[in-house]
This record gives C-alpha cells, structure tokens and sequence, in this order.
C-alpha cells in the first residue's frame, strides 16, 4: 500500500489533480483510499458526485468516539472509499487538528486494509501548520507530490513545501516523487517547472495542460473520466496516473533561495 500525501499553494487545484487521478487510477483498477485533509471537506466531492458527506469531527461532535467506518467512509467512483476529516467550527480551533484526529480514527477503525493500493491525502495548503504536516511529519505517506504551476507565489509554495520535507525526511521517511503541473497557461510554463523541478533534484511527473472541460465536469460534479472518458483531458489524467504509478525515483529535495528562485524564474522571461 503506497501513502501519497499531494501539497501545493491553495488554489492550485489539487483537490481537483487528486480526485481526477485517483479516478483514472480507479478505473485501472487500482483500490484506493481517499483522506481529504481540508476544513472545507471538498476533497472527495467529485468522486461522490457532489454528495455532502459528514466529516469524522462532525461525525465526533454529533455521535461521539462509538462510530463504525460506515459512518465516516463513502464509497465513490470506481469504488474508492472517500474520507473527509473537516475541521472544527470557524474560529474555534486548530483545523490541522481535524488531521490528526481523522487520521487516528481511521486507524483505529481499521481503515488500511491489505487490499488497498493507494491511500491519497489531500493536504490544505502548506506545510507551515504542525497539523497539516502531519502526513509527512509522522511519515503516514511516504510519498510527496506538490501540484504548481509557472506563477511565481505557486512555486513559492512548492519550494516552501519542499523544505518541510527535507525537514522531516530523516524522521519521517518522506520523500518528493515529483511536481504536477496544473498549467495556468504562464510563458514558457512547461520548460520552466522542468527545470524548477530538475534543481529541486526532483522530476516534473507530467504537464496537465488547461482544459475547460475540468470545469464543465466539476459543475456536474464528477471527475473529467467519469463525465467524458473518451477526452483528450480524460488522457491527460490517466498518464498522470501511470506516471505516479509507476514512478521509482523518490528523493529529499533540495529547496532553494528566493533570490535563486527569483532568477530562475526570470531566465525564462516570468519576472520582469
């Protein structure tokens, strides 16, 4: 069973990247686990075709600790089991608490099964937060992939991401397995998160090219493979997922100074 934990800038679209490649790696027959690790608990919200489903705290707060699995796990496209930790109330809380929690519960309840493949931990934002560090930082998932794109605050993030790994890699076991690129169409884009992943020491696992119908799928609340599995788009996701599962080069990064970062950028041609 291999753990993936997938980090990038908020708003990169990583709950979009997750779901969409765990729907290719579904439909490949692989069994997956899906843990959204996300206060606004959208993580499985395509896989479940916009099912609203309760969050573990919730599920803690209305029902108490006497819960089964069935409680708090939902099976989703191609059979996945859908997981959402959620967060505690707005203003009340650490929400990378609702991480921890969830993550202790699902062991608990005997979640990890010998049949699973993947589990996937959809992480909110960076790694800043002890909670949200939690996949990496007690080395639940061993496997890193940070979705950015060619704009200079989502390679910020990235390579801020990237020193929380090295930080916990000796403790934790964590390694990068590469940078998805969820392109937003910058200059030079694909070139650029080449070489921003190559310094890295890492590897650009694939270009997911923009395509509108992601969004067209989203509003009907499903996954581009499940909406129209014969799209180019569609493509895109499954080699993503080959990429991923067959990837064997997993390294401790080597993060770089702004300034470095700044010019790299800048050779080619995104700063002026």
């Amino acid at each position: 069973m291999r753990q993936i934990a997938i980090y990038g800038k908020g708003g990169i679209g990583k709950s979009t990247t997750t779901q969409n490649t765990v729907a290719a790696l579904a439909e490949a027959g692989k069994k997956v686990l899906v843990v959204g690790c996300d206060p606004k608990a959208d993580s499985t919200r395509l896989l479940l075709h916009g099912l609203n489903q309760k969050t573990v705290l919730d599920t803690l707060r209305d029902e108490g600790e006497d819960i089964d699995l069935e409680d708090i796990m939902r099976l989703g496209f191609g059979n996945t089991r859908c997981v959402e930790s959620g967060g505690p109330e707005p203003g009340v809380g650490c929400a990378g608490r609702g991480i921890i929690t969830s993550i202790s519960m699902l062991e608990s309840l005997g979640a990890y099964t010998d049949d699973l493949d993947y589990v996937f931990y959809d992480v909110l934002g960076d790694v800043v937060c002890g909670g949200f560090a939690m996949p990496i930082r007690e080395g639940k998932a061993r496997e890193i992939y940070i979705v950015a794109s060619g704009e200079m605050m989502a390679m910020y993030a990235a390579n801020n991401i990237c020193k929380g790994i090295k930080k916990f890699a000796d403790t934790g076991g964590v390694r990068l397995g590469g940078i998805i690129c969820n392109s937003r169409k910058v200059d030079n884009e694909y070139e650029l998160l080449k070489a921003f992943a190559e310094e890295l020491g890492s590897q650009l696992i694939h270009f997911v090219p923009r395509d509108n119908i992601v969004q067209r799928a989203e509003i009907n609340k499903k996954t581009v493979i499940d909406y129209d599995p014969r799209a180019k788009q569609a493509d895109e996701y499954r080699t993503l997922a080959k990429n991923i599962d067959e990837n064997q080069m997993f390294v401790i990064p080597k993060p770089m100074s702004q300034d470095r970062l700044e010019e790299l950028m800048m050779s080619y041609g995104i700063l002026d």
